[in-house]
């Protein structure tokens, strides 16, 4: 649920400023276009589980991509097949066997301060999955980013249970149109400029 401390510092995007779309796509574009000649294709992990609303945004998300067609891109965790804290371990296993020095994309909900609700964070690095609720899973991801979807502090998994599912949707759409988005300007713009 929180991520770790990263280098350089990742980028905050509100939902409710006026071009969430436009900030979040741009933003992941750049990081995307720079990591990307470095790996052998990327890895969407989608992180959560639809039992509680505030910890569906990586599934949601991993729904709204399943049908990507890109070469060497691949998701896992959607609503149907989610990751999370019981298959997280096994399924990061498998896709360091079956997709090796894929560049993993990590997206989780987290929760964090009062003020940052609607924030959208991403940057470089790996997230701690289930920090948020005192889960020890592995941290993952080359790419982090995650939706704070509700405050932090106290009774984490009641707080999660009880997160308006307006808010993650709202997330999970402008995170996966700006991932869709960035990646035809990648692989279709790049390759005509190129």
């Amino acid at each position: 649920m929180f991520q770790q401390k990263q280098n350089p510092s990742p980028t905050y995007i509100n939902i409710n400023s006026p071009y969430p779309f436009k900030e979040f796509s741009d933003a992941f574009y750049q990081y995307f276009a720079k990591k990307i000649p470095l790996y052998n294709g990327a890895v969407i992990l989608c992180i959560g589980t639809d039992r509680a609303t505030g910890d569906s945004l990586g599934p949601l998300i991993g729904y709204k991509l399943r049908h990507l067609s890109y070469p060497n891109i691949y998701v896992y965790g959607t609503l149907e097949h989610p990751v999370h804290a019981k298959n997280l371990g096994e399924t990061v296993e498998m896709i360091h066997e079956k997709h090796p020095n894929a560049l993993v994309i990590a997206i989780d909900a987290c929760l964090g301060k009062m003020d940052h609700i609607g924030y959208i964070t991403l940057g470089e690095g790996s997230i701690k999955p289930g920090a948020g609720v005192q889960k020890n899973l592995p941290p993952v991801g080359d790419i982090f980013i995650t939706g704070i979807v509700n405050f932090s502090g106290f009774m984490e998994m009641l707080i999660l249970q009880n997160t308006r599912l307006s808010l993650v949707m709202q997330m999970a759409d402008i995170i996966s149109s700006g991932i869709k988005y960035s990646l035809w300007r990648y692989y279709q713009l790049g390759k005509k400029l190129s």
